[in-house]
């Protein structure tokens, strides 16, 4: 039984839908609201809304200045309303109600830097080779900028689209999976109170074909910021063929967590455990393949095992518990699948690889499969969900081959008490983020993508404003001596 209904926010007003589909909470199978699902006329409407707000209306003639403090506005806001959004992001997405709220706290900090960078990007004066010319280069926002979010830390990804773009002058639509809407469509009302003008700013939900489509193909959008899996960047790419919008990706991982003899065993083993079972394992940079020396393997699958099983599991509402469901019943099918042929095909079962006994949600136990073949499906294959796959290794240079041996390169992570070893691993494993003996650490001043199928280009930091302008050389003659005439001979 749904207890509530969420709408669109289109043009600074939020529209009643003409059609809307039940949210599902994930720790108990059951609908729990109403979500508003957009069709191509929302769509045209919002766009076009942000359009009118870009070229005119109090958002177009804003200074850089006050944008920035419109921004730090609502990095206050999201910090001051981080429970009530982190509420509904856990019962929406099955999220643990003590990392929504962490995290969500720390998205405030994102709003509030690119507040302070807003008018901090400069243009240049270029120093040409003619004399009687002046040169400069102004940076300009690109235009409608598409923002398409998954449902996984959806307040995250979104504030590292919104916050670059906004400060850069451009507005926004912004697209929320239709898994898990609700914690971006009630952020929308922050967007409201902290000033922003009408269609600055446009939220809404709905399915790919009818929204994601027209939204990311529109001729109005000169931006497509995305983040997600490569099947969706895929058609996505195909789909600005039609508009030809400057795109970024920022795609899935497979990512490998590489634990030497020489590191500190139980400090690494909190850090394995923490990559791939925090969020149930649906986060991009989940640590799902871990390389161990083979010295340190025996030992080091104990320690896994026996914390993977001391994990508590349960209602992701209650602040004790430490991992909580599969955001969809499609997901938690498609872990099983994977495992079970991953273990006929040779893979061995430490721990887990089952439903745990917490009620009629998605859950899966945290699992620990020892793979020995890197080809084994659940090695190969992002599953987004709380499986680690484990092989061994005995020399630095084998460590790194299986490290690199994946077409996704998003993050990664070395553990070594050993400095130089280090430094060379981190040099030369290509991925977009190398963490030394920590993992899943982020800051708005840090920029983060990946290499091969985990995207194209970057998010966060300072070069990430430039991302949302485009260049304008200014020509301006300095001598008062007319421009001959091109036709007569002198």
């Amino acid at each position: 039984m749904t207890d509530a209904a969420f709408r669109n926010f289109i043009d600074g007003r939020f529209d009643e839908p003409s059609a809307s589909f039940d949210s599902i909470d994930p720790s108990t199978g059951a609908p729990w609201a109403k979500m508003p699902a957009a069709d191509e006329s929302d769509v045209d409407r919002a766009v076009e809304a942000a359009h009118r707000a870009l070229r005119t209306g109090p958002w177009a003639s804003m200074t850089a200045t006050a944008r920035g403090k419109l921004l730090v506005r609502l990095g206050d806001l999201v910090a001051a309303n981080a429970g009530r959004l982190a509420e509904l992001e856990t019962r929406d997405t099955g999220k643990i109600i003590r990392e929504t709220r962490a995290q969500i706290a720390y998205v405030g900090d994102y709003y509030r830097y690119y507040g302070g960078l807003a008018d901090k990007h400069e243009g240049a004066h270029v120093p040409i080779d003619k004399a009687d010319l002046d040169v400069t280069i102004r940076r300009e926002p690109i235009g409608v900028v598409a923002a398409v979010v998954p449902w996984n830390s959806q307040l995250f990804l979104s504030a590292v689209k919104l916050g670059p773009a906004l400060a850069a002058g451009c507005t926004v639509v912004l697209k929320a999976s239709e898994d898990g809407p609700a914690p971006l469509l009630a952020f929308a009302e922050l967007v409201s109170e902290a000033g922003f003008p009408a269609g600055t700013v446009n939220i809404l939900t709905g399915f790919g074909q009818e929204c994601g489509r027209r939204l990311t193909s529109h001729p109005l959008v000169s931006r497509v910021a995305f983040t997600g899996g490569p099947a969706t960047a895929r058609a996505i790419v195909r789909n600005t063929a039609e508009n030809l919008a400057h795109t970024t990706l920022e795609l899935g991982g497979k990512s490998p967590v590489v634990v030497f003899a020489d590191a500190d065993l139980d400090s690494a083993a909190n850090a394995v455990v923490a990559g791939i079972f925090a969020a149930t394992g649906q986060s991009c940079v989940a640590g799902s393949r871990l390389l161990i020396e083979r010295s340190a393997r025996q030992e080091f699958l104990g320690r896994l095992k026996r914390k993977a099983e001391a994990i508590r599991i349960g209602d992701p509402q209650d602040p004790a518990t430490e991992m909580g469901p599969l955001a969809t019943l499609r997901q938690r099918d498609r872990i099983e699948t994977i495992v079970a042929e991953s273990l006929a095909a040779g893979g061995m079962l430490v721990t887990g690889g089952k439903r745990p006994d917490a009620g009629a949600g998605f859950y899966y136990a945290p699992t620990i499969v020892d793979a020995g073949d890197s080809n084994l499906p659940c090695v190969r294959e992002e599953l987004f969900g709380p499986v680690l796959s484990v092989l061994a290794f005995d020399t630095e240079a084998e460590a790194l081959a299986l490290a690199n041996d994946t077409p996704f390169g998003l993050a990664s992570g070395v553990f070594t008490s050993n400095l130089g070893k280090a430094h060379r691993m981190a040099r030369d494993i290509r991925a977009g983020v190398v963490w030394v003996n920590t993992y899943r650490a982020v800051s708005p001043l840090v920029p983060f993508g990946g290499y091969g199928l985990s995207g194209l280009g970057r998010e966060g930091g300072l070069d990430a404003i430039r991302d949302y302008t485009r260049s304008k050389s200014v020509w301006i003659k300095t001598s008062d001596e007319p421009i001959p005439d091109p036709f007569v001979m002198r």
